[in-house]
């Protein structure tokens, strides 16, 4: 995968007002055979994601764009999941809220660039098929880039699964009055993942270049069985067993990166 090369530094004619949005869909699978290692499954999920964790990597997030937080609202949902949303800006700004001043729960309004993140704990009653999902979206104007955190969201959520969307819109315009519609090189969202990291990934690209659209999913190559179960090891299993989990667990990741459902 080729660098992206850098453009000389675009002299504007007042703000830069490019939209980038980076979205993410990242998906865990697991196998808890039995009702209990489902509900504790959840269990786990929900507190290991709940809204101060989300909270947390969000804030790391804000860090590595080089973002000011300027608000912050943040829920834990009954039976389970939760959401937050951070209100950022570029630069510094004091007299403004951080996380720190946040309480439990906060209202905010959003302004031009925010981060959000939802989770979805969910298990199949039959299969024993359990998956966790997170919706991620981190909006940016101006300078910074959401690009800059792609591997750390990826790691933060020990991903199975990752489809990601970006794109720029809008437009903003250099001193002599053109337009610039995007203000960066890319070829491919694949560009700004780390090498390690694409090696333990297989990865498909969706890209539509006049329009600033691309679209990049990646599922890891390597299923280790022992990875995917919950409340058990592989080597307890019968072999039999373990091929059939196997089956499961790999049919389950093939219609989540497809997104089709197929047949057995």
């Amino acid at each position: 995968m080729t660098k992206p090369t850098s453009n000389p530094k675009l002299k504007l004619l007042g703000f830069n007002n490019l939209t980038k949005t980076l979205s993410f869909n990242i998906y865990d699978i697991c196998y808890a055979r039995t009702p209990q290692h489902q509900q504790e499954y959840i269990e786990y999920i929900d507190e290991a994601y709940n809204a101060e964790r989300l909270t947390a990597i969000l804030t790391e997030v804000s860090h590595i764009i080089g973002a000011n937080i300027l608000n912050l609202a943040r829920q834990d949902y009954d039976p389970q999941g939760a959401s937050v949303t951070m209100l950022i800006s570029e630069g510094h700004h004091d007299g403004l809220h951080t996380p720190q001043a946040a309480k439990d729960s906060m209202v905010a309004h959003l302004d031009k660039s925010h981060i959000t993140v939802h989770t979805y704990p969910e298990t199949h009653p039959d299969a024993g098929i359990s998956t966790f999902r997170a919706d991620i979206d981190v909006s940016t104007c101006g300078r910074i880039s959401p690009l800059k955190a792609l591997n750390f969201l990826i790691k933060s959520f020990e991903s199975d699964i990752v489809v990601m969307d970006y794109r720029v819109r809008g437009f903003t315009r250099n001193v002599r009055g053109m337009k610039h519609y995007i203000d960066h090189a890319i070829d491919s969202i694949q560009n700004f993942i780390a090498r390690d990291m694409r090696e333990r990934y297989d990865m498909v690209d969706v890209n539509v270049y006049q329009e600033n659209i691309f679209h990049t999913k990646m599922r890891l190559k390597e299923l280790d069985l022992d990875t995917y179960l919950f409340g058990e090891g592989a080597s307890e299993l019968p072999p039999r067993e373990a091929r059939r989990i196997r089956g499961r667990v790999n049919h389950e990741i093939m219609e989540i990166f497809y997104g089709r459902n197929i047949q057995r």
